[in-house]
């Protein structure tokens, strides 16, 4: 049986979620576990066993919605046809499995409290400091039942006490949010140690989005658990879904 994750939010009638961690899975070289990536030569056998292994764990309505992504700030409206390059998605389609990769990058789920939508982002720096949190939320709002409370959680990402970034990075969330660097700070090294998981709460609280769980988890030290792109450049994927089930 594969290694999951379950988002420690509060639950919502309907909706489903899951994380993948890296144990529990098929092994295909150079990767020991349950990778869900999609690098050049990636074992493409190994990587549906994998989601078959998936599937049937969690019970999922229908294959995931994989995105291009491009640490962009784009949604994908999953309840349209249309591109898939995309950082995030959304979606008010009971059956319909919004699906993210992530290795060090932030993954953040989006619920309506009343199970009327679902969205998930992926919220690399890049992606994070353009907006793409934000993004999330306004498209999530147009599918959800109007005025309904949202409710967030943070999965597992590069932790603040590993994620070493440069001046640019905190230059750029600094320059569309002054108070963002309060979730920098300087090293030995004189550059920066940034908290993603504090970044992403003050996206979230910029657009009302204050029910927000998870976080604390660190893909980069957590070696049995996590794939980290830092820790080995060639490395597996997580994969985090959400959905709104069809048998509910």
């Amino acid at each position: 049986m594969p290694a999951l994750l379950l988002p420690d939010w509060p639950a919502v009638p309907g909706v489903r979620a899951v994380c993948t961690l890296r144990r529990g899975g098929v092994s295909a070289a150079p990767f020991d576990s349950f990778n869900f990536g999609q690098n050049v030569g990636d074992d493409t056998a190994a990587l549906l066993q994998n989601l078959q292994r998936l599937t049937a764990a969690v019970r999922l309505p229908a294959a995931p919605q994989w995105l291009e992504q491009v640490h962009g700030i784009d949604v994908a409206d999953l309840d349209q046809p249309g591109t898939r390059r995309a950082d995030a998605a959304a979606t008010h389609t009971a059956g319909v499995v919004c699906a993210i990769q992530t290795a060090d990058c932030l993954p953040v789920l989006l619920a309506a409290a009343d199970g009327s939508a679902v969205a998930a982002a992926h919220a690399g720096w890049r992606g994070l400091a353009g907006g793409v949190l934000a993004h999330s939320v306004r498209a999530l709002r147009t599918k959800a039942t109007p005025g309904v409370a949202l409710q967030a959680w943070l999965g597992p990402a590069i932790g603040p006490a590993q994620f070493e970034v440069g001046d640019e990075v905190r230059a750029a969330f600094c320059a569309v949010d002054a108070g963002a660097v309060a979730a920098f700070s300087a090293n030995a090294r004189g550059r920066w140690l940034a908290d993603l998981y504090a970044l992403a709460r003050r996206a979230l609280a910029a657009e009302g989005v204050t029910a927000v769980s998870g976080g604390g988890r660190c893909t980069y030290t957590e070696t049995d658990d996590f794939y980290s792109y830092r820790r080995a450049a060639r490395t597996g994927r997580m994969a985090t879904l959400v959905w709104i089930d069809p048998r509910a």
